[in-house]
């Protein structure tokens, strides 16, 4: 589903990938983690476009992203993601989120994105919560409408980007819970976490990365048990012992 081959990426003369190889394969759940500012989120900010690379191939689902002639925002409609701070539109209710993109980019009728809409809301818990805005939800409320936002446009894979790093700890179960849902229904998923009970539950690999490069690419057993890298060995001891 997707395939990454050789990318690299520089901010100027700071190179921020280093020559990362990858590939997910459909239904696959691969957890992406590593320290601060080791490339995770560029990484798959990259996979939809978001972010432009300098070297090295990636292809969704047999489409070059890097390919001048692809219709980004014609890819975009098909990879989910979902960001750290929701990026919600706060003067639109829950509705109008979900629905917007489905009558602009999909050209659904507002009723049957209003429909949609509602029916994702009720997968994720919250269409009681349908009226409302943004600004009157919980963080993880948020972010489930997010995950729903995302679904709505019938995702071929989803992209999550730190998805519980800015929510109180109370309530990254509750976007987990969906999350972990997802997964088990056979969503293709890339996920940049540092939440390694969810990497254990639910991950089919993780990926590990440190200074830009692709460190670590096992299934989870193997990384968690036996970690190869010194730097992979550090970082969950660590992140394991909080």
């Amino acid at each position: 589903m997707i395939q990454i081959t050789n990318v690299s990426k520089h901010y100027g003369s700071f190179q921020v990938l280093k020559d990362c190889s990858t590939s997910v394969s459909k239904g696959e759940v691969i957890v992406v983690c590593g320290p601060s500012g080791s490339g995770k989120s560029t990484l798959i900010k990259c996979v939809n476009g978001l972010e432009p690379f300098q070297a090295g191939e990636i292809t969704v689902d047999g489409t070059s992203v890097g390919d001048p002639k692809t219709n980004l925002s014609k890819l975009r409609a098909r990879v989910g993601m979902v960001f750290q701070n929701f990026e919600l539109f706060p003067h639109m209710s829950i509705t109008q989120n979900l629905a917007i993109a489905q009558v602009k980019v999909l050209g659904r009728s507002q009723e049957e994105a209003m429909d949609k809409g509602l029916k994702l809301l009720d997968r994720v818990g919250l269409k009681a919560q349908a009226a409302k805005f943004p600004g009157q939800l919980s963080g993880g409320q948020q972010q489930r409408v997010a995950i729903a936002r995302a679904l709505a446009m019938d995702p071929i894979c989803m992209l999550f980007d730190e998805p519980t790093s800015a929510l109180d700890p109370e309530m990254v179960n509750e976007v987990l819970d969906v999350m972990t849902e997802l997964a088990q229904e056979g969503m293709t998923m890339m996920c940049v976490t540092h939440e390694m009970g969810f990497a254990r539950r639910v991950a089919n690999r993780v990926i590990f990365m440190d200074q830009g490069a692709i460190v670590e690419d096992d299934d989870k057993e193997t990384f968690f048990a036996n970690p190869r890298s010194q730097r992979a060995q550090n970082f969950l001891a660590k992140i394991l012992h909080h």
